[in-house]
């Protein structure tokens, strides 16, 4: 038989038992700075160097880090169930933890684009600097989808949500939109489980474990396999 789709949505929750921060933890700042000064079209057009010297410190804080054992729980699904994780995390910890089929909704901070044409690409790995050019002869920016931005692959990621056949949110508030929207395409009568350390304020055919993710995705790994994996 088929593995049953597991399609995951996960937040900055699971990351942050890495270390890695949200500006949410903080009324509004990110790590010390406006979210408006440093992740907007505008901050970006107002002062490009502000801009590049936070995602440089963000990409060397997530290069610092290391995925837990929730993004290891998340990999080791795919033994059992043909998983799907969407995050809306710019970290490769998904990545590092063994997941091998991710979206990623909100960008990448290890890849950079072209502030002229977003099909523009390269992987960095290094500090951004002002006067880096992209072949277009646009500057090069964080490939980021900043507040303010549309979000380029939400269609993508509605579309495996209504295949899901169980549907996991991890680290996640709910409160962002468009992503916290997926969670309405959810076919009828598919399981839902949430992770998370507060309980958003959802219905329906929802199983909650309120505990960080790490904690509770042990939990569920569990549940998931004895319920729900097809046997061998």
């Amino acid at each position: 038989m088929a593995k049953k789709r597991l399609v995951v949505l996960t937040g900055a929750g699971i990351s942050a038992e890495s270390g890695l921060k949200t500006f949410r933890d903080s009324d509004g700042l990110w790590e010390g700075y406006q979210i408006e000064d440093v992740a907007t079209p505008r901050a970006w057009a107002k002062n490009p160097e502000r801009v590049l010297r936070f995602y440089n410190e963000r990409r060397q804080s997530v290069q610092a880090a290391q995925p837990n054992a929730a993004h290891r729980l998340l990999a080791e699904l795919e033994a059992d169930f043909d998983t799907v994780v969407i995050t809306q995390n710019i970290d490769d910890l998904h990545e590092r933890g063994g997941s091998t089929h991710i979206l990623h909704l909100h960008g990448e901070i290890l890849s950079r684009k072209s502030d002229r044409n977003d099909n523009i690409r390269s992987r960095i790995e290094t500090d951004m600097c002002l006067g880096d050019l992209a072949p277009d002869g646009g500057r090069w920016r964080p490939d980021i989808v900043w507040f303010e931005e549309p979000v380029p692959k939400i269609g993508e990621a509605v579309q495996w949500v209504q295949k899901a056949d169980l549907f996991l949110v991890v680290g996640t508030s709910l409160q962002v939109y468009p992503a916290a929207g997926l969670i309405d395409y959810v076919p009828a009568n598919t399981p839902i489980f949430l992770v998370d350390r507060k309980m958003p304020a959802v219905t329906g055919n929802i199983t909650a474990i309120v505990k960080p993710a790490t904690e509770g995705m042990a939990a569920l790994a569990k549940l998931l396999r004895e319920k729900y994996a097809t046997a061998k």
